[in-house]
């Protein structure tokens, strides 16, 4: 059954709250709304063409227009993806453009994608107890089952970036060592495939740091050598946390560049 929603030609039309939305919100926001729970429920999946605007503006009762500046929103949220002459798609990790797009660490000289891929390197992939702190992080309880992945990836046959991993347990049951290293995507594609968790945007924390005994060892460097120490909360659909990812990064060929608008 469709969703409820005014029509365009009511006088209420922007002053008539959606359930779960803000309170007068714009109509083309409470759209947004709708397209991001068929999202996060799984009716157009990662890769996946979702319905035309007219299909979509039948689909709520709305215009076209209301449509388009909904899926325009989604769109510069890199949720959606629009393709010249083929239609709206529901963006996904595993394509080139999108691969990078958590990844603010750059090449002095070229693109990250220039280098070719990452050579990846899972040292381990261990079912751990969530300490508080760490429960506390991903909404969990403490001595909730969480996952650790420690790995380092390497461009131009230097390894640059050594992290660990900390996911929730029961959402990624069955992820090993094994099927990571089987995998040669990208590991946030591997979660959209294997186990329907797509991350949507991310926060993350910066500090300049000396590494420790074993970071020095994977990214053989001398443990006074200057690295960036990045942390990364990622969140998937309703600001779930579902990801702490820590990464120290060498900038010796590498810069971290962020964009703000």
């Amino acid at each position: 059954m469709n969703p409820s929603l005014p029509t365009e030609n009511s006088p209420t039309t922007n002053e008539t709250p959606l359930a779960g939305s803000p309170a007068f919100s714009p109509l083309y926001q409470q759209i947004k709304v709708l397209v991001l729970q068929s999202l996060q429920q799984g009716e157009w999946k990662p890769g996946d063409p979702i319905p035309s605007e007219f299909e979509l503006a039948a689909r709520y009762k709305v215009s076209q227009g209301t449509v388009r500046k909904a899926i325009d929103e989604l769109a510069k949220n890199h949720l959606l993806v629009r393709r010249q002459g083929k239609g709206t798609f529901v963006a996904t990790h595993a394509e080139q453009q999108v691969q990078f797009r958590f990844l603010k660490l750059k090449p002095d000289v070229g693109d990250i994608a220039s280098q070719g891929p990452a050579k990846r390197d899972i040292i381990d992939c261990r079912r751990l107890q969530a300490s508080s702190e760490l429960a506390q992080t991903l909404g969990l309880l403490t001595n909730d089952p969480v996952l650790q992945i420690r790995r380092v990836l390497s461009f131009g046959g230097t390894p640059t970036i050594f992290e660990e991993v900390w996911l929730p347990g029961q959402p990624f049951k069955g992820l090993t060592a094994e099927r990571l290293r089987a995998d040669t995507g990208p590991m946030y594609a591997l979660f959209e495939t294997e186990f329907g968790i797509r991350m949507v945007h991310a926060q993350e924390r910066i500090r300049a740091v000396n590494p420790s005994l074993e970071q020095a060892h994977w990214l053989q460097v001398d443990a006074s050598t200057p690295l960036l120490r990045v942390e990364r909360l990622s969140f998937t659909y309703q600001e779930t946390p579902m990801e702490w990812r820590i990464g120290v990064y060498r900038t010796d060929q590498h810069h971290y560049m962020n964009e703000l608008n």
